[in-house]
């Protein structure tokens, strides 16, 4: 490959893909009660408006509830975009207690012949709307279905903002051969599936009869009772790698793989959170429902009053990537590392292009109530 069309390969990886520089079976069925909840801190009351619903095989019940949105006080580490914190409040939802398992993914597939957008073929003409104008077509030979690989690089890193020496983008490489287009995920049926988009993530939910979960509702339940602490577990970081599946040592050349995985990990590995919620910190990237956009904190801040079920931006806007229409993403991966991203804070966010994947992000579903009824 010359230099020229590697760099067109490069340019089209940092469009079409994450926008990592920017921001760095619980089986038991119970009957749901009625319920108020009141908070201190914030003055509104939400009810839960349906009686007698069982909790659906494998989610939570996630109560309703409110809380300061964003990065919180003590957090050294906090970037811009995850300030400064407002009051939400959210009405009862179910959550899946694990991200979406290949197991499951696989049904989806094979009940419906769903094609992910990493398996189709790549149409340039709609390509090119998103990417600079002027941008020449690569050869046909790159233009294929593909997604974007994770490299060790063979030394150190000045520039941790250039993410194209750690990425590749991979021809053949989707949710059912994650690591290359050699490998499979036989062995691998209770990992989280990756190399999916908000659209494949979407697909899956009017399948199963879910939604995604807002960023709200997302971080709300991820917090759990720990209202105010930088991690899911408090704000000591040393228990970093008993509660957690990150990168360790120097990233991204090498990883000490303390926690026990270098990649993804089975689901339900970690401890759960105070809700009972797996992984919501590490593994994988989870999308939301949300749009990116990088003032929308701000203007929800300057209200000055507590905002009920945001469904967040109307429009997307981030400056770095004008031409892409990005969604958040949340909860850090098996990459975040301290010297990196840190993303494994509950108030991280990062955008991310709708049609992007990769092999470190995956979903999880929540329901309402009257979803299921």
């Amino acid at each position: 490959m010359n230099t020229g069309m590697r760099q067109q390969l490069f340019l089209l990886a940092i469009c079409l893909t994450l926008t990592l520089a920017t921001s760095c079976k619980n089986e038991k069925k119970e009957v749901i009660e009625k319920e108020e909840v009141k908070s201190e801190t914030i003055k509104t009351t939400i009810k839960v408006t349906k009686d007698d619903v069982k909790i659906p095989e494998g989610m939570v019940w996630i109560p309703a509830g409110s809380f300061q949105q964003g990065a919180v006080p003590q957090d050294q580490t906090a970037m811009a975009h995850e300030k400064p914190q407002h009051p939400v409040s959210v009405d009862g939802f179910f959550m899946d207690i694990t991200e979406v398992t290949n197991a499951q993914f696989k049904k989806f597939v094979e009940a419906t012949g769903y094609e992910t957008i990493a398996e189709r073929i790549i149409d340039w003409e709609e390509m090119k709307k998103q990417l600079p104008k002027g941008t020449e077509k690569p050869h046909d030979s790159i233009l294929q279905p593909g997604s974007l690989l994770f490299k060790k690089t063979k030394s150190s890193v000045s520039n941790l903002y250039d993410f194209s020496q750690w990425w590749e983008w991979s021809i053949g490489v989707n949710w059912r051969h994650p690591s290359g287009p050699d490998t499979t995920i036989d062995g691998k049926d209770d990992h989280p599936v990756v190399h999916v988009s908000y659209e494949d993530a979407q697909a899956y939910c009017k399948w199963a009869g879910r939604r995604l979960p807002t960023e709200s509702e997302w971080e709300y339940a991820a917090r759990g009772t720990n209202k105010n602490t930088t991690y899911l577990w408090g704000d000591d970081v040393t228990e970093l790698s008993k509660n957690v599946n990150s990168w360790e040592g120097e990233f991204p050349v090498r990883n000490t793989v303390e926690d026990g995985f270098e990649r993804s990990a089975p689901v339900k590995t970690y401890p759960q959170n105070t809700f009972g919620l797996y992984e919501m910190a590490g593994n994988v990237w989870e999308i939301t429902s949300d749009l990116y956009n990088l003032k929308y904190y701000e203007e929800l801040a300057a209200s000055g009053k507590a905002t009920i079920n945001p469904t967040g931006a109307a429009v997307a806007y981030n400056p770095n990537n004008p031409y892409l229409e990005e969604i958040i993403i949340k909860g850090g991966s098996f990459l975040c590392s301290d010297s990196y991203c840190a993303s494994y804070r509950v108030s991280s966010r990062m955008g991310s292009s709708k049609d992007s994947s990769s092999e470190h992000v995956g979903f999880r579903t929540v329901a309402t109530p009257d979803m299921l009824n």
